[in-house]
């Protein structure tokens, strides 16, 4: 494997957990609104497109590794990292065990998520010839 597709794929891995410390970690309150009563939270709408415009990079990344043979591949570089850094997070707090059910929930629409933006890019670099994406099997 070549140095340049290491680097490629370590920064995927990196930019997909940091997508969870850098949007998403750090923010546990939840806000309620005076008028309504309403509780929302605990994230802004700005951190979740901020946490999302970072995945999607991690997922391009992943494919202009070569890892999107097919793109199931480089949705899991993508998908496996941010979930791990969430099960961390949410087993901390949650007292009642349901986080489980969050992260089967996180980690299958992240994987499709993923995997649709792999597919995406790795289409337009194989029409543009631009990618070094490997032909499907």
């Amino acid at each position: 494997m070549s140095r340049s597709r290491i680097v490629l794929i370590a920064a995927a891995v990196v930019l997909s957990a940091l997508a969870w410390v850098g949007w998403l970690a750090w923010d546990h309150e939840y806000q309620v609104d005076a008028a309504t009563g309403i509780s929302s939270g605990p994230y802004e709408a700005w951190q979740v497109q901020g946490c999302v415009v970072m995945l999607l990079a991690a997922a391009v990344l992943a494919v202009l590794a070569g890892l999107a043979r097919p793109a199931a591949q480089a949705a899991l570089w993508v998908t496996v990292p941010f979930t791990a850094c969430w099960v961390v997070d949410a087993a901390r707090t949650d007292e009642s065990g349901l986080y489980l059910v969050g992260a089967l929930l996180i980690a299958g629409g992240l994987y499709l998520g993923a995997w649709g933006v792999a597919a995406l890019t790795r289409a337009v670099a194989r029409r543009t010839g631009q990618g070094r994406a490997a032909p499907s099997r």
